[in-house]
């Protein structure tokens, strides 16, 4: 049976950044062929104009197919299950599918559709991202434009148009594998800092909580992350119901409105909120106990992904290990052959992270 498809649930309000990050994401995709589905609102089609223009090898028109509806979770039978049967029964599946919910949808009830039996063997929620608007979010606001919030959840009137924003803020938080704290360069980095830190201690152990500008997060931090969040649903519960068991709405999350000083070279943003760097060292006695070593490295230095080979004393084949956070996999994948039997790891983190300690520690 072939692996399922993994899929990442993009969410967060109008003008937070989402279509931006996607963006960036298409735009370094590294020869990763990612479908988008979009859930858009009425006939405006904005998103999908956008990144039908990315002009990049991994995003052909006919890897975007768009939701016209705009409550995922009213729909789930008649439009999410069809469109998500019909890119996974392609000749060419795509190796990962992105979702882009609307700004004001809850990510929880589309996490459960992943459990439909149509589509539970075959494809698995990798991640649900919350992308947060770090300025507005910093001054209580939440959104951007708090008015065009408002606007467009009047227009859907399977909503409880009474929520507080900071109740449906709450509840993206709580369905979160990961937080982007965007535009941390209108931020400045010491209120940056304190928002991803009141944000860690506000989701659930070990969300990682990042920051980026213009949404450039690297494609390995973004992806491949691997938690099967549709097995999880009891830790990410709602926190509040907001309309009779509809939990979605839509817009057009038209970040460009506000984002326009920073849409123009977002293909040349590079990832300076980011670092990543390569360790080696020496065979290593026990996997297991090595395993448990790197995952303390990771919780001590706040590192986000950790992955590469270990060569294991007496042992012929390469051990394999991948981390997401303090979550260490490892596996025997296939003899070292003419390779040097040496152990080689790659750490990715954000900027600022303290090498020499983090070498020394996974050395010991």
């Amino acid at each position: 049976m072939s692996a399922k498809i993994p899929a990442t649930v993009v969410t967060g309000f109008l003008g937070a950044g989402k279509t931006t990050l996607i963006r960036h994401m298409l735009a370094n995709a590294n020869g990763k062929r990612i479908a988008l589905i979009i859930n858009e609102f009425g006939d405006l089609g904005i998103d999908g104009d956008i990144l039908k223009g990315c002009g990049d090898e991994t995003c052909t028109e006919d890897d975007i197919m768009e939701l016209s509806n705009g409550c995922i979770c009213c729909t789930v039978a008649e439009d999410f299950i069809p469109t998500m049967e019909k890119l996974l029964e392609r000749e060419n599946a795509p190796d990962h599918i992105v979702i882009e919910t609307s700004g004001l949808a809850l990510p929880q009830p589309l996490v459960r559709a992943f459990n439909w039996p149509q589509i539970s063997t075959r494809v698995t929620v990798d991640a649900v991202v919350t992308v947060v608007d770090g300025k507005a979010v910093s001054e209580g606001l939440f959104a951007h434009n708090v008015a065009a919030v408002d606007a467009q959840r009047k227009l859907d009137e399977n909503l409880d148009h009474e929520t507080p924003l900071s109740e449906l803020f709450a509840d993206q938080v709580a369905c979160a594998d990961m937080i982007v704290v965007n535009k941390a360069d209108l931020l400045g980095q010491d209120a940056t800092d304190a928002l991803v830190a009141k944000l860690r201690t506000e989701s659930r152990d070990g969300v990682q909580v990042v920051k980026s500008t213009m949404g450039a997060l690297p494609v390995d931090v973004l992806l491949g992350q691997g938690i099967g969040a549709e097995d999880d649903l009891k830790s990410r519960h709602e926190l509040h119901h907001h309309h009779h068991d509809h939990d979605d709405d839509d817009d057009d999350d038209d970040d460009h409105h506000d984002d326009d000083h920073h849409d123009d070279h977002h293909h040349e943003h590079s990832h300076d909120e980011f670092e990543s760097f390569v360790v080696t060292r020496a065979e290593v006695q026990d996997a297991k106990t090595f395993a448990d070593q790197v995952a303390g490295v990771i919780r001590q230095h706040g590192i986000l992904r950790l992955k590469g080979f270990v060569a294991v004393s007496g042992k012929p084949m390469r051990l394999t290990l991948q981390a997401v956070g303090p979550r260490v996999d490892t596996y025997f994948d296939q003899p070292f052959g003419a390779q040097a039997r040496e152990t080689r790891l790659v750490v990715i983190g954000q900027s600022g992270l303290d090498r020499t300690a983090i070498e020394k520690a996974l050395a010991a």
